[in-house]
């Protein structure tokens, strides 16, 4: 949630070394019909600038959305769009109720920043994105290519400040593992790499394992900070932690 995420910023600069919380692909492209497990989750209300998409997520089963926690909108009933280019009057919802973990903490070494949407009902024509085995990504190599997803900011441009621009149009781009530890994946986001990924608007959405031909559905991670700028590096709550099993698997059946 893009409020909320500014919000959380200053409490996660000290504890990740980062400067904000990440929400939206940068150095991407649109994404078009790549992924269509991948979907936004919607405010109550637009923005100022007349977009929707507070945060990012993937649909895991039919009937559930994974999100991070920290996208929390203060309700119970929230709505989420597969579209990959979101209007309000043309526009596809799927509502559903938001469980978030109740142990979500701010702390370094877990968080258990993850979240979940149960829809009322199936979400047909989509094929659900996969988890991770428990501790499958534990001897990742650096260098290992991820395809992060999502709806967030898809530029940044610097005049009195930095300003975010949105679009609620899905975005794609790939990026190389720098680092990982038991809860998090770092990887680059860097453009001088060749690199792109995530920034205000895509927390809580995928960074699948593997890139161009070797990409898979599994969902490594899911969005949670990275620098200010969205220009270094996007940093990832691992799926197949100890953590993030015990509370998913009280809605899916896990790997």
């Amino acid at each position: 949630m893009r409020r909320l995420v500014l919000a959380i910023v200053a409490a996660l600069i000290t504890a990740l070394a980062v400067a904000a919380p990440a929400s939206a692909i940068t150095y991407g492209t649109p994404d078009g019909n790549g992924h269509p497990e991948v979907g936004a989750l919607l405010a109550p209300q637009p923005y100022s600038d007349g977009t929707w998409e507070t945060c990012s997520g993937t649909l895991i089963s039919p009937t559930v959305f994974l999100t991070a926690a920290h996208c929390d909108q203060g309700v119970s009933r929230v709505a989420v769009t597969f579209d990959s280019s979101y209007t309000a009057t043309t526009g596809t919802t799927h509502w559903g109720t938001w469980h978030a973990n109740p142990n979500y903490n701010q702390a370094q070494s877990d968080p258990q920043d993850v979240a979940v949407v149960v829809f009322d009902k199936a979400v047909k024509g989509i094929t659900p994105a996969r988890l991770p085995k428990a501790g499958s990504l534990s001897n990742l190599s650096v260098g290992t290519r991820f395809t992060s997803v999502g709806y967030g900011a898809q530029s940044v441009t610097i005049d009195q400040g930095p300003t975010f621009h949105y679009a609620d149009i899905r975005y794609v781009a790939t990026g190389g593992l720098e680092a990982l530890n038991p809860s998090w994946l770092r990887i680059s986001m860097n453009p001088a790499r060749g690199d792109g990924g995530t920034c205000y608007g895509d927390s809580g959405g995928p960074n699948f394992l593997g890139a161009g031909a070797s990409e898979t559905n599994i969902v490594a991670g899911t969005t949670i900070t990275g620098d200010f700028m969205c220009r270094a590096t996007n940093v990832d709550y691992r799926m197949d932690t100890p953590s993030a099993r015990a509370f998913l698997g009280q809605y899916v059946t896990l790997p």
